[in-house]
């Protein structure tokens, strides 16, 4: 049976929408949970739910680290961090991913310095679904490496490709490197030398793509390093909201009441598109067990997802599958 083990202590909503999370996806899943935190605080939030007990099992952590916190000082000093611990089973191979809405600078120094990388990997990636007027675009680096040389680029583009490829059932995605312009000339001196072993790579490169672009789903990748990626997740995450916002304001005045009853559902399914908890997390690749980023504001949906993420990743061999394209 896959085991996933979870952070029942990181994030605003811990610990109650982790476990309610957590629960909920053993009802859908034949997933064997790992609870990862203070023993009493979780034994008292599973009290008020029934299910197949066998299938959760509680790991004791006594600390948890905060936001606040240095994250290379929270994760030498706190070795009995809800984190730590968590990042420790997957190293040990006692559970097949870790998922936690903690603390992302400490998860991400966490997941490389205890669980390590994939022979190969310069530098693990942190990816991101974005929705886009197709569905959806994977966003890679998401903001895991601020600084980056043009052969990371490339390795990020060749993980990302067999992440989308087995987890969405893309054959071939479309990969597009993030520009000033499509042209191939154009960019500072890392996308041009990224353009160049983009290119020359066994990858469906479509070449250069302006960040207005994104939103329409030409590309299934999207390609660039993780100070422009977090950038342009941050603005899509505000944006969305704001225009969600503004919609709603709009249609509920006035005369316009009468037409907010009949676009209801048009206006629930397009909330739903937008909504990060349909996919529950940011998948960290090019570890040799995978480690998910849940949202810090995570509820108990947002945690089901991750879950059923990290499922499908283990039953895909995603890790075996990337060491082989990155060889």
């Amino acid at each position: 049976m896959i085991k996933i083990a979870v952070d029942a202590m990181g994030g605003d909503n811990a610990p109650v929408e982790i476990i309610k999370g957590a629960v909920e996806s053993i009802k859908e899943q034949n997933a064997h949970i790992l609870l990862v935190g203070q023993q009493q605080v979780i034994e008292t939030e599973l009290k008020k739910y029934h299910y197949p007990e066998e299938k959760i099992e509680i790991v004791p952590a006594t600390e948890v680290i905060s936001t606040e916190e240095s994250p290379t000082n929270a994760i030498r000093r706190k070795k009995d961090s809800s984190m730590v611990v968590g990042l420790n089973l997957v190293k040990q191979k006692k559970a097949n991913a870790f998922v936690s809405a903690g603390s992302t600078g400490a998860l991400l120094t966490g997941a490389l310095f205890l669980v390590g990388r994939i022979k190969g990997v310069e530098r693990p990636v942190l990816g991101t679904c974005l929705p886009t007027k197709k569905g959806f675009t994977f966003l890679v680096d998401s903001g895991a490496n601020v600084d980056c040389k043009a052969k990371y680029l490339e390795q990020f583009a060749k993980m990302s490709a067999v992440y989308v490829e087995n987890m969405f059932a893309i054959k071939s995605p479309k990969i597009a490197l993030v520009n000033i312009g499509a042209e191939k000339e154009k960019g500072n001196a890392l996308t041009k030398e990224a353009y160049e072993l983009l290119e020359q790579a066994d990858l469906n490169f479509i070449g250069n793509i302006e960040p207005r672009e994104i939103p329409f789903g030409e590309a299934d990748i999207v390609v660039c390093d993780g100070f422009v990626g977090n950038t342009i997740l941050k603005l899509s995450e505000g944006l969305s909201m704001a225009l969600l916002g503004m919609i709603k304001q709009e249609i509920t005045v006035g005369y316009y009441k009468f037409a907010a009853a009949v676009l209801k559902k048009p206006f629930r399914n397009l909330k739903k598109k937008l909504d990060a908890d349909e996919i529950g997390g940011a998948p960290f690749l090019g570890l040799q067990s995978l480690v998910v980023k849940a949202h810090g504001s995570s509820n108990a949906k947002a945690i089901k997802n991750a879950i059923k993420q990290c499922m499908l990743f283990a039953e895909a061999d995603i890790v075996t599958k990337i060491g082989e394209k990155i060889r």
